[in-house]
């Protein structure tokens, strides 16, 4: 708490019923000894499953004995790890706080779970997070958002008090405050604040109490509204130039939302809509948050709200009171504007709350929280989006317009909900979108039937239904892209497989052994399904026998369908951690295959009698068909230095049945290590590789090593590299091996990607054949049955919500999607790779001139549809603008582009179609 340092003269000179009046906007200090306001009450998880109250509040408490004017002054938040500035900022009006009084604070609801709370003195839609990670609440004298870390943030002349939880960095004293649920607020004890979180605020039941006419020095007449056009409250940039005012406006309501959380409608100005996006400088449409208003009005109303006009995580809004009206007079109808992507930040603002119609070819491009919230990324044009490293070099000119170019063709198609369907009651709830007969698989073509409102929350753009979501409203359809196992040419197949933690020792298991103790993922009915985290070195697969033999059943499906002679897996159990066997898993799934097959088809490679040590939980591994490969030899496994921190590279020579020395060949099997955790030089570089990238570049130097000395110990020049590399294709460990010699014959092949995260596809896992290997190569395929689909099909996620999409079929086996390449046993060569590249032609099919200009650019080659390379425009020897090309085009922006302007325009190439050129006039 912070205490008054001074008082204005005209403060002073105020009196009121109560006691005298203290001015607010003054400068603060520590008021341990109860002299200011403090925040005395924080209930931070309303209208999540089991709610006690349907919204989160702040109530801001005065112990003192006179009254304390708040006007100007506001309640911030941030995250808990953020020192940037303060994003979520409630101006708290004209209002003051009675000696011993509160005042009651709203913020966000999650869902629409609890009681309504009592009429908030100020009401916003801030989303104060209740998660365990927390974050920071400040009562701050003034409108200036606060920023800085904890040692600035605490030093500032205007915080008055401040309340850091959960895992917060910026906090009073020893430690955050804790103890916060459902049910549960953080309570100040009585009269206590010693500027110490942890030990000032406890867990109690919350108790919302408003001080309603008592805070508002002019209680019999309110704030008089100024008159507006919503475009004048949206204004032409990113926030609203009135935020903090009140006013009044009209419009026509295009989407209400009386449930699901988001509490409030969107507004349009009647007759707007239709227009070109040139022609709009300002959004015609506000989001007026208000569950009254929802409740009370419908689409195609024509109504009067009164309001404090708000950001809130960059959508503005307009928090109305209870001087809204339904108007007699009727309005011009409202049209949907067409929204055609891609499209910058600047542009869609333009747009923000408005009724679209999305035109143009859209795609599913992230499907990973749809079962659980309801959200599918689109992207525009007919391919999702790719990983920039996949593409291109990192850090990178290419790469950073690849990253933009993804931006602007994003967009998020969401379910008019803030509901978490994987929590609470909520799992009793259908999820939207997923069905057994609804892929809605990445790659999927999609087509937008209904209008849509595009808005912004959760830091993505979106359209919103005009209602909350139901399965028999659904404004999309999509396409199925599901195949059969694909049909790979060659006398011998490789495949590669990730098996996605399959151990045969389950959660049950390893308790019932005595081996530790493990706590569980469950199903909505409380049953574990997966283990969570064990103590000791525990499994990490199914959490009993059930939920293995449902995994399992995937995956023999996938393994017996892909028709290959030689499968190296991944993420298999490395049984010997848990004191038998290191086969014992491996042998385990082999069994299944077999009795699935109906014929002893499959063998394991044993593994070898000198095994490195130590081995981590998980291991890779080969099976291979009997009736068409033999092994030659004992497999070994690469000791080295560099794959302390992975799995270590396992080889084995292979030979088909039948033949001579002369058609043996190498597989090594590889698992590198992850993205995930590094520190040091291993640290994230922000080039777009990821952490550990230093350890995955000496394990794929490590590895070619090894490559050349077991090539010789087998006498032979056939080598395949495989497995889950953790590396894109144009990352650095891909390049040393590509240096060494390897081709990736997958992409040389054009077979597609392998994995998808962060709604971006592209290949982790990769087949490098040595280079006079390759000539042998016949056929590449990769079968997207996994990374492509929904989770929510995974057996991991069974009985997850009411609508369980599990089945045992082949698709989402796994996370990785397997890849087969088929070569020739003979030693006469295959098809040679394309010797040269195809030429291109540059065209220039529009051109739009202004401020920010724009070319529209096609680049065609013989053949097929040129998908990668980069357009360059130039004015005279300056570079001045710059596009990927996708499905033959590329949009390139031009700042200031002029008619009669000319413009030089170069495609680079890439490795199949070779650069050109061509000189442009742009024309009005």
């Amino acid at each position: 708490m912070r205490r008054l340092r001074s008082l204005t003269a005209s403060a002073l000179a105020v009196a009121v019923a109560g006691g005298a009046l203290v001015a607010g906007g003054v400068s603060a200090e520590a008021a341990p000894d109860g002299s200011g306001l403090v925040i005395s009450e924080a209930y931070l998880n309303g209208g999540s499953a089991g709610a006690t109250y349907r919204n989160k509040f702040v109530e801001v408490h005065n112990p003192t004995d006179e009254a304390v004017d708040v006007s100007g002054w506001s309640v911030q938040y941030r995250a808990y790890s953020s020192t940037s500035r303060f994003t979520g900022v409630i101006p708290l009006g004209d209002r003051r706080v009675p000696a011993g009084g509160t005042l009651l604070v709203s913020g966000n609801s999650n869902a629409a779970n609890g009681e309504v709370l009592p009429t908030p003195d100020v009401s916003s839609s801030i989303a104060f997070s209740g998660n365990t990670n927390g974050g920071t609440l400040a009562l701050v004298s003034s409108g200036t958002a606060l920023e800085g870390d904890r040692d600035a943030v605490l030093a500032a002349d205007d915080l008055v008090d401040l309340v850091g939880y959960g895992a917060s960095t910026t906090f009073e004293g020893a430690a955050p405050a804790s103890g916060y649920s459902v049910t549960s607020s953080l309570n100040r004890t009585e009269g206590r604040d010693t500027d110490d979180n942890a030990a000032d605020l406890t867990a109690g039941a919350p108790t919302p109490t408003p001080c309603g006419a008592a805070c508002d020095p002019e209680a019999a007449e309110p704030v008089d509204p100024t008159p507006m056009q919503i475009a004048e409250i949206q204004g032409p940039g990113a926030s609203s130039p009135v935020q903090g005012d009140t006013v009044v406006t009209t419009g026509v309501v295009t989407a209400a939302y009386p449930t699901g959380g988001f509490d409030g409608v969107y507004l349009q100005t009647a007759g707007t809509g239709g227009e070109d996006l040139d022609d709009l400088t300002a959004s015609h449409a506000v989001f007026v948050s208000s569950l009254d208003l929802a409740r009370d009005v419908q689409v195609g109303d024509h109504v009067e709200v009164v309001g404090v006009v708000e950001e809130s995580f960059g959508l503005t809004r307009v928090v109305a009171d209870e001087r809204y009206r339904v108007l007699d007079e009727p309005a011009a109808s409202v049209k949907a504007t067409e929204l055609a992507l891609p499209l910058d930040a600047a542009e869609r603002e333009r747009l923000e709350s408005m009724l679209v119609a999305p035109v143009g070819d859209l795609t599913v491009t992230d499907n990973y929280s749809t079962h659980q919230y309801g959200e599918i990324g689109l992207a525009s044009g007919t391919t999702a989006l790719p990983q920039p490293t996949d593409v291109e070099r990192p850090g990178t000119e290419a790469y950073r317009a690849l990253v933009a170019e993804n931006e602007r063709r994003l967009v998020t198609l969401d379910d008019g909900r803030g509901t978490n369907f994987l929590s609470g009651t909520a799992r009793n709830e259908p999820a939207p979108w997923l069905r057994p007969d609804n892929e809605v698989r990445v790659g999927a073509p999609v087509t937008v039937t209904d209008p849509v409102i595009l808005d912004f929350r959760f830091g993505l753009w979106r359209l919103q239904p005009t209602a909350p979501l139901t399965a028999e409203e659904e404004p999309a359809t999509f396409g199925s892209t599901r195949s059969a196992a694909p049909s790979v040419d060659g006398d011998v197949k490789v495949a590669a497989f990730n098996v996605l933690n399959y151990f045969v020792t389950t959660g049950a298991d390893y308790e019932a052994n005595g081996l530790g103790t493990c706590t569980y993922y469950t199903d909505r009915a409380g049953a574990p399904v997966t283990v969570n985290r064990c103590t000791g070195v525990g499994p990490r697969g199914a959490a009993d026998d059930a939920n293995l033999a449902r995994q399992e059943a995937k995956i023999v499906a996938a393994i017996n369908s892909l028709e290959a002679e030689v499968v190296a897996l991944q993420e298999i159990e490395n049984s010997a951690a848990f004191g038998i066997d290191r086969d014992t898993a491996l042998r385990a799934l082999v069994a299944a295959l077999n009795e699935d097959a109906g014929r002893e088809r499959w063998s394991v490679v044993a593994s070898p009698a000198d095994v490195p040590q130590p081995e981590d939980v998980i291991r890779t591994a080969f099976i291979h068909d009997t009736d068409a490969i033999e092994t030659v030899g004992e497999s070994v496994i690469l000791d080295d230095p560099a794959f302390d921190n992975a799995r270590d590279p396992l080889a084995q020579t292979f030979r088909p049945v039948g033949a001579g020395a002369d058609d043996d060949f190498v597989v090594i099997n590889n698992h590198f290590k992850s993205k995930g955790s590094g520190t040091g030089e291993d640290a994230d570089a922000g080039d777009g590789q990821g952490a550990s990238n230093a350890s995955r570049v000496r394990q794929a130097q490590a590895l070619t090593t090894f490559a050349a000395e077991r090539a010789e110990a087998a006498g032979t020049d056939l080598t395949f590299l495989t497995g889950d590399f953790n590396s894109y294709s144009r990352e650095d460990p891909v390049e040393v091996i590509r240096d060494a010699g390897f081709v990736d014959a997958p992409r040389e092949l054009d077979a597609g990607a392998t994995y998808l995260f962060g709604g971006r596809v592209g290949s982790l896992d990769h087949v490098f054949v040595s280079e006079a290997g390759f000539e042998r190569v016949t056929d590449a395929a990769i079968w997207n049955i996994n990374a492509v689909e929904s989770v929510a099909r995974e057996y991991s996620r069974f009985n997850g919500n009411v609508t369980n999409l599990y089945d045992a079929s082949v698709f989402r086996a796994s996370d990785h999607d397997p890849v087969v390449v088929g070569f020739s046993t003979t030693s006469d060569p295959g098809p040679e790779p394309e010797p040269g590249r195809s030429p291109s032609t540059i065209t220039v099919e529009s051109a739009r001139i202004g401020l920010l200009g724009r070319l529209a650019v096609t680049v065609d080659t013989p053949g097929r549809v040129v998908d990668s390379g980069l357009v360059v425009v130039q004015r005279g020897f300056l570079p001045v603008g710059f596009g990927i090309v996708r499905d033959g085009r590329a949009t390139v922006y031009v700042a200031g582009l002029r008619s009669g302007v000319d413009c030089r325009l170069t495609y680079s190439g890439d490795r199949r179609t070779a650069p050109s050129s061509l000189i442009h006039r742009v024309a009005r």
